[in-house]
């Protein structure tokens, strides 16, 4: 009988939030190792009959995704079974509940309880290191991947893009203040004048309901810029190709941002904010560009947007880094090796 693996995730497909597309992949490809895995959407199922339902389960291993929403759940369900518990850590994790004081001691009492933590760069592990030294031998560092399951059909939303007089700029994020989605509205206005018919499209949920006012208040002045909301994983290639350039303008991430790691694999140009987690994947003029102020973005844009060979340039080598490095055998060996570290079973 093949080990079994409990995966809990404070969110799961059909979502389109980071950690669900995280979790599908990530289970998909152990299945493909014949790894049995049950998934746990701890946002739909009371935390109660989680507990039962792994009880009766019975896996070799708890593996938790985001360690302030779903580690707690899952340490308490490791220690009654008597298995042992990975939790991957988010850029919600490090970035803010780990320096947060009301959620601090949630994030460290997780971690500390964990066998393993998995972290996808080497930047979270500086971060959690600087707060925690005594945990440096349990973490593990797995990079994330790029899937995509197959679209089929015509899709009426692609094709409305695909007769875009001008440019588009694509900003997938859900919409949180983490993601300043109303940043590059006033940076990419400047620009209209030198590129007509630019337009500006987000896609992705409204995830805080305060932030998402404020977004579509920002709109309404901005009638060339328009949000799709979320569409599904498998037709984000779709979009994703159209792009001229893609846009990340994150205050933090998590170490690999999904939405740079797919762009890069579809050859896009990127343009993202110069924090650690994007610098993870876009290196300054061979991989992407980065910025720093609004006005960097505003002028990092226009000259994507003018140069049509350095956006094939820097999007061809964006895909070679990610065909050569982060491939999805590479991501779910590092899962197996951790779960060989920590669980009898998968010896």
């Amino acid at each position: 009988m093949p080990a079994r693996v409990a995966l809990l995730t404070p969110f799961a497909s059909p979502s389109v939030r980071g950690n669900a597309i995280t979790v599908e992949r990530i289970a998909r490809g152990l299945r493909q190792r014949e790894v049995e895995v049950r998934v746990w959407d701890l946002s739909t199922v009371p935390e109660g009959a989680v507990e039962h339902q792994i009880a009766q389960y019975g896996p070799a291993l708890i593996h938790a995704f985001h360690a302030f929403r779903a580690g707690p759940t899952a340490l308490r369900v490791a220690r009654r079974a008597s298995v042992p518990l990975l939790v991957t850590v988010t850029g919600t994790d490090v970035n803010h509940d780990l320096a947060e004081p009301d959620t601090e001691p949630v994030v460290r009492r997780v971690l500390d309880g964990a066998n393993a933590v998995g972290v996808f760069d080497e930047s979270m592990a500086g971060v959690i290191l600087a707060a925690m030294p005594e945990i440096a031998a349990r973490i593990v560092v797995v990079p994330q991947s790029v899937a995509f399951e197959p679209a089929t059909g015509h899709w009426p939303v692609a094709a409305a893009l695909q007769r875009s007089p001008g440019p588009i700029v694509l900003f997938p994020a859900g919409l949180r203040k983490v993601k300043q989605p109303i940043l590059p509205l006033e940076p990419l206005d400047r620009l209209r004048p030198e590129h007509p018919g630019l337009e500006l499209v987000y896609v992705g949920p409204v995830l805080d309901p305060v932030e998402g006012e404020t977004f579509v208040r920002s709109l309404a002045a901005h009638p060339w810029a328009r949000h799709l909301g979320a569409v599904p994983h498998n037709r984000m290639p779709a979009l994703l190709e159209l792009a001229d350039v893609v846009l990340n303008c994150s205050l933090s991430e998590g170490g690999m941002p999904n939405s740079v790691l797919e762009a890069l694999s579809l050859g896009r140009a990127v343009l993202a904010s110069n924090i650690p987690g994007n610098r993870s994947l876009v290196e300054e003029g061979v991989t992407g560009l980065l910025f720093d102020s609004p006005d960097e973005l505003s002028a990092k844009a226009d000259r994507l947007l003018k140069d049509p060979d350095l956006r094939a340039r820097l999007g061809e080598a964006g895909r070679e880094r990610v065909s050569a490095r982060y491939g999805a055998d590479r991501e779910i060996d590092g899962y197996l090796a951790a779960y060989t570290r920590i669980a009898p079973a998968f010896r």
